[in-house]
Order: structure tokens, then sequence, then C-alpha cells
């Protein structure tokens, strides 16, 4: 368990952001509230909450989690060959 530094949360990059968040919310994710929105890297990021609720039971399981989108650059480099 991570005590010191405490762990905010993790970052995922993804390939098709809008896609994988459209995707997640269909099987019934929550998300933090303020959808997709430039991070502090200028990437566009949004977050899985932690908790799920009623009408999304799906979460993060007590962790947030930031889904990045991936610069074209790291997606090229990372593509099967």
């Amino acid at each position: 368990m991570v005590h010191d530094p405490a762990l905010n949360h993790i970052g995922l990059w993804i390939d098709d952001l809008p896609a994988a968040v459209a995707w997640l919310e269909a099987q019934g994710m929550r998300f933090a509230p303020g959808g997709i929105r430039k991070g502090a890297a200028g990437h566009d990021v949004t977050f899985i909450h932690p908790k799920g609720d009623e009408a999304h039971p799906k979460s993060g399981e007590g962790v947030l989690i930031e889904l990045v989108q991936a610069p074209a650059e790291l997606i090229t480099l990372l593509a099967p060959k």
C-alpha cells in the first residue's frame, strides 16, 4: 500500500478517448464531472470516478483513473508492425 508519498491517481494512455468514453459509459462506468477536457500537459483527459453509484455502478473501485488521449506519434510508435 502506498502511504508516502500518497498515490493521487493513475493515468492511462488511450488511442481514441471519445470512443473509449462512449464504450465505457455504455457499460455503466461512472465518470467524474467535467467530461473530456484539456489536461495540465495539454492532452485531452477525463477521469473515471473512484466510486460507483446507482445509475453508474462501475467505477475505479476506490482509485481515481485518468484516461489520457495518446499523442498520434505515440500511437504510431506502439502500433503493431
